[in-house]
């Protein structure tokens, strides 16, 4: 799609039309839509009643919450991002990929914390980095599907990245398992299992970006609150890979085992 006036409106609903025909668009093309930070929320915005969720920045109106997000940094001192996730991307484990239009299947295995209780603005507002546990009643491990939307996949600005989403294609949760299982917990000695395809079994231990995935719980939920003004009880947030980045084929089966927590798969 070649636009006449390359506006965040416009993107989005030329995202939205690439996530339902496979076709990917020119980062190049794109590249005046997405100047700012401010921007590339915009888009999402955009995006929102397409997906039935509440316009960000209205604490009521139509729509919902979104209920499925990816959140996270390269580094403590990095600045989070954070993106709602399509629900009809997000699937239980053991799951089959099926016709989803997957092309990049980039591979993260991830940390899922489901929230049990409302979170307020003030609750969030009073927590501190690595705070929030108490607010946590579900934890999994995940397997995140990294695509996008642009011929260019991972080399496209980082704003067009930021505005399709964070590189979401799908995400799949394995079962929920007791979040107090957490308490006490080694992050620097978590171990992470990871196998796709016909490849050798990988292991990560200790090797979450943010040294903790709880760290990011704060930033996030004061994000979501500035966003709608609460958080509701079952929400959950996907933290950050403990493998980096790899990559899969169609017809792979990825298995991701974080020790002590859960496994997911995916057949792809």
């Amino acid at each position: 799609m070649n636009p006449e006036s390359p506006t965040p409106m416009a993107l989005a609903h030329a995202l939205l039309e690439a996530r339902h025909s496979g076709e990917r668009l020119d980062a190049d093309t794109w590249a005046d839509a997405v100047r700012t930070a401010a921007d590339a929320a915009a888009v999402q915005a955009a995006m929102a009643p397409a997906f039935g969720w509440r316009v960000a920045g209205s604490s009521s109106g139509p729509g919902r919450i979104p209920g499925y997000w990816k959140s996270g940094a390269p580094r403590r001192d990095a600045a989070l991002g954070h993106a709602p996730l399509p629900e009809d991307g997000v699937w239980a484990s053991p799951s089959v990929a099926g016709g989803a239009p997957l092309q990049l299947r980039g591979i993260e295995a991830e940390v899922a914390l489901r929230l049990g209780r409302d979170v307020t603005a003030a609750m969030a507002q009073a927590l501190q980095p690595g705070d929030g546990l108490d607010l946590v009643d579900g934890v999994t491990a995940t397997i995140e599907v990294v695509d996008t939307r642009w011929r260019q996949h991972l080399k496209a600005a980082p704003l067009l990245l930021a505005a399709d989403g964070l590189c979401h294609g799908a995400l799949v949760l394995g079962p929920w398992q007791d979040a107090r299982r957490l308490l006490p917990r080694d992050w620097s000695a978590q171990v992470c299992r990871l196998r796709v395809g016909a490849g050798p079994e990988q292991v990560f231990t200790g090797t979450h970006p943010l040294g903790d995935p709880l760290w990011l719980l704060a930033g996030w939920l004061q994000e979501l609150v500035r966003r709608y003004g609460s958080v509701p009880a079952g929400t959950v947030v996907t933290t950050g890979t403990w493998n980096g980045l790899a990559f899969a084929q169609a017809g792979d089966l990825v298995v991701a085992q974080l020790e002590g927590i859960a496994e997911a798969s995916l057949q792809l």
